[in-house]
């Protein structure tokens, strides 16, 4: 069984005239280019640790394969907004799992899209846990409902956006979870 032990969590943003380029270079600005990544679901691991992203490159070895929840988001749309982001929400119980969620929109800025993710995750670890809250609130009031339930120890986003570039380049932005052993 393979469980992960810790996590990070990173962003880029990539530039060039090429569609998968652009993708590489949001890859190596994120500094991950060298993994093998596998996608997957959005849960975060019971007892699994946040490490800074130094400490978790130095657990990654070149073409190693690496489990990751990675939003992605491209254009080539001169000027026009693109965003990738990761929600998170950590329940209180260290041995209960969290969420994870990812939003790739356009036309969103940076904090309305991280907003965005951070709402999804902590919606569906609410409702997985049982927290009273009204759908129709916005994010901040539904917030506040989260943490005071004493089920909810803390929510956060990672978010990479950009503007197309102004001549036509394709670009890339994500933001991805990297699961460790």
């Amino acid at each position: 069984m393979y469980l992960p032990k810790k996590i990070f969590f990173t962003k880029g943003v990539g530039k060039s005239k090429e569609y998968l380029t652009s993708f590489e270079l949001a890859l190596r600005n994120a500094h991950i280019e060298m993994c093998n990544l596998v996608t997957v679901s959005s849960i975060y691991p019971v007892n699994c640790k946040t490490v800074p992203v130094k400490e978790g490159l130095k657990e990654i070895q070149p073409g190693q394969i690496i489990h990751a929840v990675m939003a992605r988001n491209s254009t080539n749309e001169p000027n026009r907004m693109i965003a990738a982001s990761i929600g998170v929400a950590l329940p209180t119980n260290k041995s209960a799992y969290g969420y994870l969620s990812e939003h790739h929109p356009h036309g969103e800025s940076a904090k309305i899209a991280g907003e965005y993710a951070e709402d999804l995750a902590a919606t569906m670890l609410a409702t997985t846990l049982g927290v009273d809250f009204d759908p129709d609130k916005d994010w901040n009031e539904r917030e506040d409902v989260y943490k005071m339930s004493g089920k909810i120890v803390k929510s956060f986003n990672i978010t990479q956006s950009a503007k197309g570039d102004k001549n036509g380049l394709w670009t890339t932005v994500i933001s991805a979870a990297i699961l460790l052993p």
